[in-house]
């Protein structure tokens, strides 16, 4: 027998009045407006409260477990260390300038931040 979980319906021709209502429920209820028609719908056939499955992927994609050496290694990785980065500005202030032109001037930019057209 064929799982109908995750089938998709199109819908035509709704009511503006349910279709108002049903996006008040949601509202209402902070749920999305797919969820309360699909509680409406299964009230509506008599399946009452029951929840609905829903696929979280775990079983592919894994689930969230707390690991000490991973936010140990994203921590260290947000570190700041002065020192290389004074040392990355000293090599950078050593570079030769290899153009006097203004960034405006190599981009080809006049003084009023217009694009000079080529000749």
């Amino acid at each position: 027998m064929r799982d109908n979980t995750g089938m998709q319906y199109t819908i035509r021709n709704i009511p503006e009045k349910l279709d108002a209502a049903l996006r008040s429920i949601a509202r209402q209820q902070g749920k999305s407006l797919n969820d309360v028609v699909i509680q409406a719908l299964s009230r509506g056939v008599g399946l009452g409260e029951q929840q609905n499955r829903r696929r979280d992927l775990s079983d592919i994609a894994g689930a969230w477990r707390e690991d000490p050496a991973f936010d140990n290694a994203v921590a260290a990785q947000d570190a700041i260390d002065a020192h290389q980065i004074a040392d990355i500005l000293r090599r950078v202030e050593a570079m030769p300038t290899l153009d006097d032109r203004s960034p405006d001037e190599i981009l080809g930019y006049d003084e009023h931040g217009v694009p000079r057209s080529s000749r």
